[in-house]
């Protein structure tokens, strides 16, 4: 298929609509087949409990060209799973796991046009989400749902090289400790809205949040896990339950131990710890790996022995091992990517 006419090497990360989206309806109990559709707009209920009271979840997901031509996704069977325990927590009904990744074949294929060429830095962002459409106007579960999926073409998360960020512990807290935290619900993204404003504000690229309970230890950013790397070499990953479990981290955990060599070690790790570590990066769809340069608690400066102008050796590697089995340069694990045909 002939690509749209992009200038793919200058996108930024923003929307850009495409042909056809993905929507499937819920009413009287069950979900319909779904359908592809033209129509970006959502048409629903001054009253919907969406509007109302938040009820809605959603996934991030990458289509990309890879080096020998495919177009594949990474783990979308993890998005599903996440999605469906997001769901059960809401109180909303789980999309099929297997319908799932059906759907996001089915867009991708119905918008191959705007997957970006092999090199160019872009990749084609899929987004799937569900809320509650009918009126409900007491506090309560909404009784019909939507699920829908729209895709967009974006450019690389970094432009002009990885420049490592600097963060502040944040005194706003992301979760409770029996909140929603370890859910991808759009009400915790909501939350964090007015913590990242402000730092920004302060001349800070993100937040460190810390457990609510104690604020001692470590949990994520608004929308990342942490990584971090020790002085001898080992890959750590903050434990929580109101973290929201990565599909990006639970990839490099993988990738450092079994292509690296690394030992690795999920555990808590508390704010204290932070200025022993050598590396420190946050982890996601958007760029697998942000590396952090600084770390900044109330005017202490901890500043990382990687430093401010690169990413760090270690976190290098995890970045283009993981980046490199998306891309097809390196074989991949069983299962982990899914090609689109």
């Amino acid at each position: 298929m002939e690509k749209k006419n992009i200038d793919w090497a200058n996108l930024g990360f923003g929307y850009i609509p495409t042909e056809k989206r993905f929507v499937a309806n819920y009413t009287k109990g069950a979900w319909d087949n779904g359908v592809l559709t033209e129509d970006a707009t959502v048409t629903m209920s001054e009253c919907a409990g969406v509007l109302q009271y938040a009820q809605t979840v959603f996934e991030g997901l990458k289509a990309y060209t890879t080096e020998d031509g495919r177009v594949v996704t990474f783990r979308p069977d993890l998005n599903a799973s996440r999605m469906a325990d997001s769901a059960r927590r809401l109180e909303m009904p789980v999309f099929p796991e297997d319908k799932f990744i059906e759907a996001v074949v089915a867009t991708v294929k119905a918008n191959m046009a705007y997957v970006p060429p092999y090199g160019s830095g872009a990749t084609l962002y899929i987004r799937p989400y569900m809320f509650g459409i009918n009126p409900v106007i007491g506090v309560k579960p909404a009784d019909d749902y939507q699920f829908r999926i729209f895709c967009t073409p974006v450019g690389p998360y970094f432009k002009g090289g990885v420049k490592p960020l600097t963060i502040k512990i944040s005194d706003f807290d992301r979760a409770a400790p029996n909140g929603t935290g370890n859910i991808k619900a759009g009400l915790n993204y909501a939350m964090s809205l007015h913590a990242i404003v402000t730092a920004h504000e302060e001349g800070y690229d993100e937040n460190m949040y810390l457990d609510a309970a104690t604020r001692t230890k470590v949990e994520e950013t608004g929308g990342a896990n942490f990584i971090f790397v020790t002085k001898d070499g080992k890959i750590v990953t903050p434990k929580s339950n109101s973290i929201l479990p990565s599909i990006t981290r639970r990839s490099l955990m993988h990738v450092a131990k079994e292509y690296l060599g690394l030992e690795v070690e999920e555990r808590e790790v508390y704010k204290d710890e932070l200025e022993n570590f050598a590396e420190a990066g946050l982890c996601g769809t958007a760029a697998v790996i942000s590396p952090v340069g600084k770390i900044v608690d109330h005017g202490k400066e901890i500043c990382l022995p990687s430093g401010m102008t690169e990413m760090g050796p270690i976190t290098k590697k995890l970045y283009d091992t993981l980046t490199g089995i998306q891309m097809g340069r390196i074989e991949a694990p069983e299962g982990w990517i899914k090609e689109i045909k």
